[in-house]
């Protein structure tokens, strides 16, 4: 399917991730129920590993497809991240042989901020945690509106 194109609902397991230059944050959810839940935080910078963490959690999840948020400017405007995660969930097909779909993450680390704070969360003590709370509104946010997802 083209890029753009409306992804199709997946059933079961999924696995989302919020693509970072130094931390991948990653949530699990299931379509059963339609709730995401934090899962990890990958914390390395080196390919090799992140991808072996990832494969990792694949054979342990068994995930229908897989969730990449995709950042953008507010007004909609891609920028360098945006590439680079587009990067990544072609990676990830490609090495996984799994459906990825894109999901706008916009506010979403804003979103994660403010959860941990309402959980008594604060400052540098939300770190190690706000990547993956992030992973898990990218992946909610799919849950609510399955059909604004693309096909990487």
């Amino acid at each position: 399917m083209p890029d753009g194109v409306s992804a199709p609902d997946f059933s079961g397991i999924l696995l989302a991730f919020d693509f970072g230059e130094k931390r991948i944050g990653v949530a699990t959810g299931n379509t059963l129920l339609n709730s995401a839940q934090p899962l990890t935080t990958i914390s390395t910078e080196k390919t090799d590993e992140r991808f072996a963490a990832i494969a990792k959690l694949l054979a342990e999840w068994q995930p229908s497809a897989l969730v990449v948020g995709l950042p953008c400017h507010e007004d909609g405007a891609p920028h360098q991240m945006t590439a680079l995660c587009r990067r990544f969930a072609n990676r990830l097909k490609g090495r996984f042989k799994l459906p990825v779909i894109l999901v706008d993450e916009r506010y979403t680390s804003a979103a994660a901020s403010e959860a941990l704070t309402a959980r008594g969360i604060h400052g540098i003590k939300q770190k190690p945690l706000l990547d993956q709370v992030a992973a898990q509104h990218i992946l909610q946010a799919y849950f609510d509106e399955p059909t604004t997802g693309i096909l990487a």
